[in-house]
């Protein structure tokens, strides 16, 4: 019995089947209804839906796609797929939708087939994966992110077939869906893109010095072009993340995290620089050689950049991002907006140890130029030099490194003037302090020495039998030192007024006056 029922079976396939392929081949729209009928009765949907794959879609998609025996007649002359998607649309539209429309009619009782999924998509996955496989691969991400988005709206274009979205749903959730998805390996596009991008940008950072860049037009100081390669292809990579033909929308969160990662480690690479600038060496850091050897006017071009990246990022990149993912809910976004702005305000933050750098390196100069008030002592001492009546040589070198820096064409072109204010009173309040701090060490041992000879000056007399009441009323040698010093640090107010700063503001310039001006000046400075 159950030989002849299994014979019954086969023998109603192969009758049904015969029948539904003559009505497809004839479009009779009666015997395909009523075909289909009788496939959804004894459950056999497959059947139904293999048949319309190998009778009407395989051929069409062969045209199409060439594989296996007729790859020889027309071998595809690449593995781009969008025009290949558009033929299969017009196939779809002129040989396919009659099937549908019968498969879609309401209260047919024919909802049960999916042609969409399991003769169409079906069809076109194998036919792709026999005669353009290298359309999945990764390896070439421009091309696979083409393929991609042509995939993408070739199922929602088959989906518009659907009736309802209910239909749509179930669509999604067939094995061929799932396993079209599956090829799509954006895990690894993904992390060769995240190497292509973060390489980049590692790469410039290695060099062992600042890289102009060459094409700099001239312009003033509020150019808002970046100077230098490595702000550059900062720029360039942050921008890449999120190009048409690099980003993947439902890997968005992936691509923020690269952004923001890009911004953290061009700051890594100024905070680094400028830690073993400071040390004098790069300890187990390579990477921040360039900060040894980068003059005070090439850290103005940093400045520069920072304040151009700041704005970039947070201006037209930001609204870039979030125009693209618009589509997110506004919590999302406002996290998305946070991120962008916590990354560029990170830059910005950057900029005062960058001028304390440029200020630490001018203040060594001018030092130089300050040691030479200790040869006031010996001008002075024990000699029969008058009191002075001019400053002393050294202090119109005192200032020079600072001007000579502001005077320059960096400075005058890129430097913005909040920027240069902010450096110039910083570098004149550390040199003041250092002047200070010389000034006031000489003065203390010129009136140590002078108490000593005194003593002994004395001692000599009592032995001599000298009138110890009898004084010299000579002008001291510590007295011609401090009008020395007072006459230079009037000079030096003067040249500081010169650069726009007030002297009497700067804490230690009050101390120095207090320390070397006569008794009836030290109340008012003035110069």
């Amino acid at each position: 019995m159950e030989k002849r029922i299994q014979g019954a079976s086969l023998l109603l396939d192969a009758s049904l089947g015969h029948c539904f392929v003559d009505g497809l081949e004839h479009r009779d729209a009666n015997a395909i209804y009523n075909c289909l009928r009788a496939y959804a009765a004894i459950d056999n949907t497959r059947s139904a839906e293999e048949l319309f794959r190998t009778t009407i879609v395989a051929p069409l998609i062969q045209k199409v796609i060439p594989h296996g025996a007729s790859w020889a007649d027309g071998k595809p002359s690449g593995d781009e797929l969008e025009n290949d998607y558009q033929q299969i649309k017009q196939c779809i539209q002129k040989d396919c939708k009659f099937l549908l429309e019968i498969s879609f009619e309401e209260n047919s009782g024919l909802h049960v087939f999916d042609f969409l999924a399991n003769s169409i998509l079906k069809e076109v996955l194998s036919a792709i994966q026999k005669g353009k496989p290298g359309a999945f691969s990764p390896g070439r991400p421009t091309e696979f992110l083409k393929n991609y988005k042509s995939s993408l709206e070739f199922l929602a274009h088959i989906e518009g077939y659907f009736p309802s979205r209910a239909a749509v749903s179930k669509f999604r959730a067939e094995a061929v869906y799932n396993e079209f998805m599956k090829q799509w390996n954006l895990g690894v596009y993904f992390s060769l893109r995240f190497q292509e991008i973060a390489g980049a940008l590692d790469s410039v950072l290695a060099a062992t010095s600042l890289v102009p860049v060459h094409n700099v037009p001239s312009g003033q100081g509020d150019s808002p072009d970046l100077t230098l390669k490595q702000s550059a292809t900062l720029l360039e990579c942050l921008e890449s993340c999120w190009r048409e033909d690099v980003v993947v929308l439902s890997y968005s969160d992936k691509f923020l995290r690269l952004s923001l990662q890009l911004l953290s480690r061009y700051s890594s690479w100024l905070s680094s620089g400028l830690a073993a600038r400071k040390r004098g060496n790069t300890g187990s850091n390579p990477g921040c050689e360039w900060a040894i050897s980068t003059v005070p006017d090439e850290f103005i071009y940093i400045i520069h950049d920072i304040n151009c990246l700041h704005t970039r990022v947070c201006g037209d990149f930001l609204e870039h991002v979030l125009e693209l993912l618009s589509s997110c809910s506004g919590d999302i976004l406002d996290h998305v907006k946070q991120s962008i702005l916590h990354g560029g305000k990170a830059l910005d933050a950057l900029v005062p140890a960058i001028i304390n750098t440029i200020v630490e390196t001018l203040v060594e100069k001018s030092v130089e130029d300050l040691r030479q008030l200790k040869g006031i002592t010996a001008t002075y001492r024990m000699t029969n030099k008058p009191l002075p009546v001019r400053h002393s040589p050294y202090v119109s070198g005192v200032l020079r490194p600072l001007k000579v820096f502001l005077d320059g064409e960096r400075a005058s072109r890129y430097l913005k003037e909040d920027a240069k204010n902010e450096l110039v009173l910083s570098a004149a309040t550390e040199i003041t302090g250092r002047y200070y701090e010389l000034a006031a060490d000489l003065v203390s041992v010129a009136r140590r020495t002078e108490t000593s000879l005194q003593r002994i000056r004395q001692g000599a007399q009592r032995r001599g039998g000298a009138n110890a009441d009898i004084l010299d009323h000579n002008v001291s040698d510590t007295d011609k030192i401090c009008m020395q010093l007072f006459l230079d640090i009037q000079e030096y107010g003067r040249n500081l007024a010169a650069l726009g700063v007030d002297a009497a503001s700067i804490k230690s310039y009050r101390s120095l006056w207090d320390c070397v001006a006569p008794e009836d000046r030290r109340s008012v400075i003035n110069f």
